[in-house]
């Protein structure tokens, strides 16, 4: 019997081996551990829901504003049929007015012809002026018609490319914008992708972070066979208000121009993260990247390495909502943690105990197997034993039977019986019995 104390209340019990196996079910009860696991699966589920609920807000939105461009277009190109319709209208308008004003003339023209002819009215010579006049008026209006045609003709052509140009224009907005699903933030052009994840931080840490650091890591940590150290971008950790860390993550940032020649990919980074991860201790990590940007596995939202644990790929944009859900989550984890924590306290109280029990069934266990080994040897003496006692005993009460038989066969021996087939011991057995 040992007495343990209760580190809560102070009574003082004891405890015997059974009471104390009884004490560690509690503390290593498996309902314990499941529930722990449903609520880290609960966070994940909730996690999961709000990033889908984040990745169909963005792509109504995105949606609702391809939408609109196209709308635009066809607005545009249904003014620029309509504005065409009216001039092509209008320019068939004017060449019939031109047409009948012609025919008007010529058929004026052929009247002075036949007064010429006929000597009418006026004189010859005035006739050929007047028929001058007018052929001269006719050339004037096939020069003036000749001219609206290459005016208009050279108006449409200036339309045509200003609506194709604007239509290029709208087609790279349309393009802009749907690149945009893989890109997702235009605040980052021309702008450092560390500096960006730095300053998108400082604009929150101030309400939302008062007991975080999000700091460089500055300090290379060599392994056993690398040539040199390694270290991250940034770590963010976060603590309780009574000093607890209970979340770090390891940051790396990696940003990619478009012009690259050596394109990577996101995974050729993971393995020194998550090397990294372990050297500092962290127990998350994140890899910020504008890597494979055509690829839609990591433009639709958080991902989650398959490869390494608490590792995730992230674009920009998800930088904050990712702290967000890793922080919420450990903060709902952390009564548990606290909870660990205590009985990992109260543990220590009971370790000696345990051991020193462990160490008394160990030697029981020892004297237990030789006795049990000894017992087991003279058992197997007695079994010898007994069995050699039962062949005496058999071979006993074979030699009884047979002096049984024999006694049976003397009280059945008579005169008769030893006399019949021996007539000379009959005639002597009869002489006597004569004599007698």
């Amino acid at each position: 019997m040992e007495e343990i104390k209760c580190p809560k209340c102070g009574t003082v019990f004891k405890v015997d081996e059974s009471g104390f196996a009884a004490i560690l079910k509690q503390i290593r009860d498996k309902e314990f551990e499941k529930e722990l696991k449903n609520r880290e699966e609960l966070l994940r589920t909730e996690a999961e829901q709000s990033k889908t609920i984040a990745k169909m807000e963005f792509e109504k939105d995105l949606q609702k504003r391809i939408s609109e461009k196209e709308n635009e277009i066809i607005r545009i190109k249904a003014e620029s049929e309509r504005k065409n319709a009216e001039l092509k209208a209008k320019i068939e308008s004017f060449e019939n007015e031109k047409k009948l004003a012609v025919a008007a003339k010529e058929l004026e023209i052929n009247d002075l012809k036949n007064e010429i002819k006929n000597g009418k009215n006026l004189a010859e010579a005035e006739r050929l002026n007047a028929l001058q006049a007018k052929e001269q008026e006719i050339s004037d209006l096939k020069g003036t018609l000749e001219l609206v045609k290459k005016e208009h003709a050279l108006s449409e052509r200036v339309m045509q490319e200003k609506h194709k140009a604007q239509l290029e224009m709208k087609d790279e907005e349309i393009a802009r914008i749907k690149d945009f699903k893989a890109k997702r933030s235009t605040k980052m052009i021309g702008e450092d992708l560390e500096q960006f994840c730095w300053n998108e931080f400082n604009k929150v840490r101030a309400a939302a972070y008062r007991n975080a650091t999000f700091e460089k890591d500055n300090e290379a940590v060599r392994e056993d066979g690398e040539a040199k150290g390694t270290k991250g971008d940034f770590i963010f950790r976060e603590s309780s208000d009574d000093g607890t860390e209970f979340i770090s993550v390891m940051f790396e940032m990696k940003n990619e121009s478009d012009t690259t020649a050596t394109k990577h990919k996101n995974e050729d980074f993971l393995d020194t993260l998550d090397k990294n991860r372990r050297k500092k201790n962290c127990e998350y990590a994140v890899l910020v990247s504008m890597l494979e940007q055509d690829n839609d596995f990591y433009n639709d939202g958080i991902v989650e390495s398959y490869r390494y644990p608490k590792m995730y790929i992230i674009r920009p944009q998800f930088f904050l909502p990712l702290i967000s859900l890793l922080r919420n989550a450990a903060l709902d984890s952390q009564s548990y943690r606290r909870q660990l924590a205590e009985v990992k306290n109260q543990n220590i109280d009971i370790t000696n105990f345990e051991n020193d029990l462990n160490q008394f069934k160990t030697a029981f266990s020892r004297n237990y197997e030789l006795a049990s080994n000894k017992f087991k040897a003279a058992v197997e003496e007695i079994d010898k034993t007994i069995t050699h006692l039962q062949k005496i005993k058999d071979n006993l009460l074979g030699s009884e039977n047979n002096l049984r038989l024999a006694n049976n066969k003397a009280e059945e021996l008579t005169v008769r019986k030893l006399t019949k087939n021996n007539p000379t011991m009959a005639a002597k057995f009869k002489e006597t019995s004569d004599n007698g």
